[in-house]
This record gives structure tokens, sequence and C-alpha cells, in this order.
């Protein structure tokens, strides 16, 4: 497949560098270094993030049936 790459400053200096040290061609390094990346980018064994839901506890008194009378009571206990 052919296909146009722009690659970022410094990641051409890293690529070109291993270029030179394994005698590949830029073809070959671009193609193994990607095979390399893209197999490790897997994560098959990651636990799965869950959220354990908790009451909140409202004060007595305050529900959260009426909004505007919710908001009175958090301002009200927040200026004491």
């Amino acid at each position: 497949m052919r296909t146009t790459l722009s690659l970022d400053e410094d990641v051409a200096k890293l690529l070109n560098k291993e270029i030179r040290r394994n005698s590949m061609s830029f073809k070959q390094a671009v193609n193994h270094f990607l095979r390399i990346g893209l197999a490790n980018s897997s994560h098959p064994n990651r636990k799965p993030f869950t959220v354990t839901p908790r009451a909140l506890g409202l004060p007595p008194g305050i529900s959260y049936d009426n909004v505007g009378e919710l908001l009175e009571a958090l301002e009200s206990t927040s200026e004491k």
C-alpha cells in the first residue's frame, strides 16, 4: 500500500538513527516500528473500570424534587 506519511521532527530523527544503525530502508524501518508499537498497544488483561455508586444523603427536609429549593438551601449553608 502506498501512502504519504508526515512525521514529527523528533520522530524522523529517531527513525533515521535506527535506519543507519540497522542498515534498513525507510519502508522497512517504518513497518518494523509500527508493528512493534501496534503489537504492544493492546491491553487485554486490563481490569474494566467500574464505578460504585453511593448515597449522598441530603440533610433532613431537603429533596431533589424541587431544584430551586435545593439550591437555596445549599447557598444558605455555604454562606454560614
